[in-house]
């Protein structure tokens, strides 16, 4: 009998075990089912109220209740003028977009839906301000991202780059088309050049008795390769087609930047903060915060973001584009870091 109930006790746990394990399995599949549905949407937060939220916490941490009772009357005066002035006369808007680039500057995809969306509302007695982090990457991409920015100049809406930690080549590239910059100290700023490092696996392969055959029709459509024989001729022409998108490089910068001594910054190297000030890099030294908690006293600020929640199979695709680009980006043409 006690063998019995013992044999049953163990059957009911693998059972109960097993029906656990369905269950979450079960769960989870549900989960990502639910997730994987791609929803796009567009937020917009007001940073004045994030800091009369912030300020009101402060306050009532460190100030005694008399303090406190004083101060909140005074800013309720103080909210009640604004509320009269905003209905005499609207106060100047600043929209605020964050990018954060990487070598594909995939940022560049939310970036043209927020201004797109901004462009719909916005005039010339607003003000953008585009905080900034971007080291460089891939050519077609930055460039894309740079246009992106100068649909709001062609509107004529004042453009405002912030650079608290790097705005490099291609990042350069996008902060060169505002009115004004602004770094901190020690941001990293400049980098104008290209560069192309491509690995030649040639005698690899003919150490293993692979063969590689590539077959083109057009003299000019493949010239360094990574598995066949190089030439000076393919060199050449690499060499060639670089120096020609450093000229466009210059040319887009001195375009918007024309006090610059081009020549001077185009050199690849890069530059901190007070030494890009200097070279009439940026416009002025500040960080991003500094800038916005003083445009709150007289301006509405709103944070525009773009968000487009993407599937599991493109997240984990997304997940192996970036471990390829890590891998593939000293192999590649583009700005340089």
């Amino acid at each position: 009998m006690i063998e019995a109930l013992i044999e049953y006790g163990l059957f009911f746990a693998k059972t109960a075990t097993l029906l656990i394990a369905l269950v979450v399995a079960l769960t989870i599949i549900f989960s990502l089912g639910r997730r994987d549905k791609t929803a796009e949407r567009l937020t917009v937060r007001s940073i004045n109220q994030k800091y009369d939220t912030m300020r009101q916490l402060l306050e009532h941490e460190v100030l005694n209740k008399k303090a406190l009772k004083k101060t909140n009357k005074e800013h309720k005066k103080e909210t009640k003028a604004k509320k009269k002035e905003k209905s005499e006369a609207d106060r100047k808007r600043v929209f605020v977009l964050n990018f954060k680039g990487d070598i594909r500057a995939s940022a560049v995809a939310s970036l043209r839906e927020e201004i797109t969306a901004l462009l719909t509302i916005a005039n010339k007695d607003d003000e953008v301000l585009v905080c900034l982090e971007n080291p460089g990457g891939t050519v077609h991409e930055h460039g894309l991202a740079a246009s992106q920015l100068l649909r709001i100049r062609q509107r004529e809406i004042p453009l405002i780059v912030a650079v608290d930690k790097v705005a490099a080549s291609g990042g350069y590239l996008m902060a060169s088309t505002a009115n004004k910059i602004i770094a901190a100290p020690f941001a990293i700023i400049g980098s104008i050049g290209v560069i192309a490092q491509i690995p030649n696996f040639r005698r690899v392969l003919e150490k293993h008795g692979v063969d590689f055959e590539q077959i083109t029709a057009g003299k000019y459509k493949r010239t360094i390769t990574m598995f066949g024989k190089n030439t000076d001729e393919d060199r050449a022409k690499l060499k060639q087609d670089l120096e020609e998108v450093h000229d466009l490089f210059k040319a887009s910068v001195t375009e918007h930047r024309e006090e610059l001594d081009i020549e001077q910054v185009a050199t690849g190297d890069h530059w901190y903060g007070q030494q890009a000030l200097e070279l009439k890099l940026v416009d002025e030294l500040m960080t991003s915060d500094d800038y916005l908690l003083e445009k709150s006293k007289d301006s509405d600020l709103f944070e525009i973001e773009y968000k487009q929640k993407k599937k599991i199979g493109k997240k984990l695709g997304a997940a192996a584009r970036g471990a390829w680009d890590e891998f593939s980006s000293n192999i590649s043409s583009r700005w340089e870091k």
